[in-house]
């Protein structure tokens, strides 16, 4: 009995995860200038889909992170053409699985490819012209490009 009770628990549990199977891109693609937080988020659920930044700071009113935040604003629709998925961490007592993986300290951005691997991190606030420079020198977004 207390072996179904768990297995139930955990059904129920792992169903309602908003990162369960496949919610994230769907939640990307329905919202792309939505931003996410790292507890809503499974990375491997974009790979060759979206361009992941991950921001991280130790509260939400750190001067940087707001900043950041402030520069993104200003040009999500040129961060919604490049597929760039805006994920934030504030909470570093929460521990999440991307904090776990990516280890930042204070303040810092990660900007983690189609590929699913670590293209640059940074400690201070770019904005999305900056940002856009990087992302169209890479393979895919040039194909991207050519494309159109």
């Amino acid at each position: 009995m207390t072996i179904r009770i768990i297995t139930a628990l955990t059904t129920f549990i792992a169903l309602t995860t908003p990162a369960f199977a496949g919610a994230t891109k769907d939640s990307w693609l329905a919202e792309p200038h939505r931003i996410f937080a790292a507890s809503e988020v499974d990375l491997s659920d974009v790979i060759w889909s979206a361009r992941p930044l991950v921001i991280f700071a130790n509260s939400p009113l750190d001067p940087t992170f707001r900043a950041q935040m402030e520069l993104l604003s200003k040009d999500l629709e040129a961060a919604a053409e490049r597929d760039l998925m805006i994920v934030i961490d504030t909470e570093p007592a929460f521990n999440s699985a991307l904090r776990n993986s990516l280890r930042p300290k204070g303040f810092v951005w990660v900007l983690i490819g189609k590929d699913g691997k670590v293209k640059l991190r940074k400690p201070f606030a770019w904005d999305m012209r900056e940002l856009g420079r990087v992302i169209d020198k890479m393979p895919m977004r040039q194909q991207q490009l050519n494309n159109k």
